[in-house]
């Protein structure tokens, strides 16, 4: 039994969550779609991935982060469930709790149901009693929990949050982070903290205000509408000066590396298919 811990975004990462993709087998046309997947597709790329090249990048990605230090502990296989690599949605540590997400999409439950053999073995776990919540909405900032209001995490899954994390007495306050839109599948798709002071933020699909809050915070790295459409911003922070981004986000590495931050690119053409990339398909367990 080891003990969750994560009290930032950018701590060095130790221990990981992963799972391989499985087949895509999402409608992507016809009158059955989901309206939440409708909306999804205005502000991200969808299209059918190739199971062994996703793979492949996926082996890629755990060579690296083992290279480094992380321990990467692998989920069985849920079947049916063409998102299952994204681990991230499925839970969040916050300081020394595991939270489990409360998923909004039923296809997804069986991915979820995996998870909950790993948490078994987990001191500290807590579940939320409504709404919606996953962890692509989910960072923690100095003495903050950031919670973006996507399509998939709910107003009272935010609450819900919150009253956990009184009840439990972390001294954190839960900060709800709103969008100018519909459509927005996780806030990692559009801001992301990667160091102690610096993030990456798609300015456009966030209001004036929470714009400015961002300002007020971090020293801001943007990201284009182009480079956001081919989720550039959803990159993993490995280590405070160090982070993981998708090979061809050469402007976006620039930026961190003008601002000291090593930078390393690894191939996730094939997984960024279905709208996530490295953020999405890693769920840390321990930081520190």
């Amino acid at each position: 039994m080891f003990a969750p811990k994560a009290s930032s975004e950018f701590d060095h990462l130790h221990t990981v969550v992963m799972r391989y993709a499985g087949t895509f087998n999402r409608d992507l046309e016809g009158p059955g779609i989901h309206p939440v997947l409708t909306r999804q597709m205005a502000t991200s790329q969808w299209a059918p991935f190739s199971t062994l090249k996703v793979h492949a990048q996926q082996d890629a990605l755990i060579n690296l982060l083992t290279s480094h230090g992380a321990e990467v502990i692998l989920l069985d296989p849920a079947a049916g469930c063409s998102c299952q690599h994204y681990t991230r949605d499925l839970g969040f540590v916050v300081d020394d709790t595991f939270f489990v997400a409360r998923l909004n999409s039923e296809h997804r439950q069986p991915e979820l149901d995996a998870l909950l053999t790993l948490t078994t073995r987990l001191p500290n776990v807590a579940h939320l009693g409504a709404g919606t919540i996953e962890g692509g909405d989910v960072m923690l900032h100095t003495d903050s929990v950031l919670v973006g209001l996507s399509e998939e995490t709910s107003r009272a899954g935010l609450e819900a949050l919150r009253n956990k994390v009184n009840q439990l007495g972390i001294e954190r306050e839960v900060v709800p982070i709103p969008f100018s839109g519909g459509g927005i599948v996780h806030l990692d798709d559009h801001f992301n903290i990667v160091s102690p002071q610096i993030a990456l933020i798609h300015r456009s699909v966030f209001p004036h205000s929470q714009i400015r809050w961002f300002e007020n915070h971090f020293d801001l790295i943007d990201v284009t509408d182009e480079e956001a459409l081919a989720v550039q911003a959803n990159v993993l922070a490995i280590a405070p000066d160090t982070v993981v981004v998708a090979q061809g986000s050469n402007r976006i590495s620039a930026e961190l590396t003008t601002r000291g931050i090593d930078v390393i690119p690894v191939d996730y053409s094939e997984v960024t298919k279905v709208p996530g990339s490295i953020r999405c398909s890693t769920l840390p367990l321990h930081r520190a």
